[in-house]
């Protein structure tokens, strides 16, 4: 069997009725521009992302993982991350503070402004 360690990771979050998920990859996020990573977005909205997707700013690897990211979303997970894993305390630094470490990608725009608290 070839298993897509996405495609898993996504199931068992799913699976499990995970709140979050973090996808360790050896880029920092979601890009507008890949070939510039001043452009990384640090959070989109499913919308947002199947929007990119659509317009072709998405392709190559990260394409499956966003659309596992939307799927995730789509069925009950809260909130999806897309990290550097090469990044030391990547999480630490995507949760902690103001412009993250990656991707967050969000069920809807009400979600940015949520305080932690508030999320549940």
């Amino acid at each position: 069997y070839n298993i897509n360690a996405d495609d898993a990771a996504y199931a068992i979050a799913q699976a499990v009725g995970a709140e979050k998920l973090a996808f360790l990859t050896d880029i920092e996020g979601v890009y507008k521009n890949p070939d510039d990573p001043s452009t990384r977005i640090s959070e989109l909205t499913v919308t947002e992302a199947k929007k990119l997707i659509q317009k072709g700013y998405v392709g190559g690897g990260m394409l499956p993982k966003l659309q596992n990211c939307i799927e995730a979303i789509e069925n009950g997970v809260s909130r999806v991350h897309i990290l550097d894993g090469r990044i030391p305390h990547c999480l630490l630094l995507e949760i902690f503070t103001d412009r993250g470490a990656g991707t967050a990608i969000l069920k809807t725009d009400e979600e940015r402004f949520l305080k932690p608290e508030e999320e549940k």
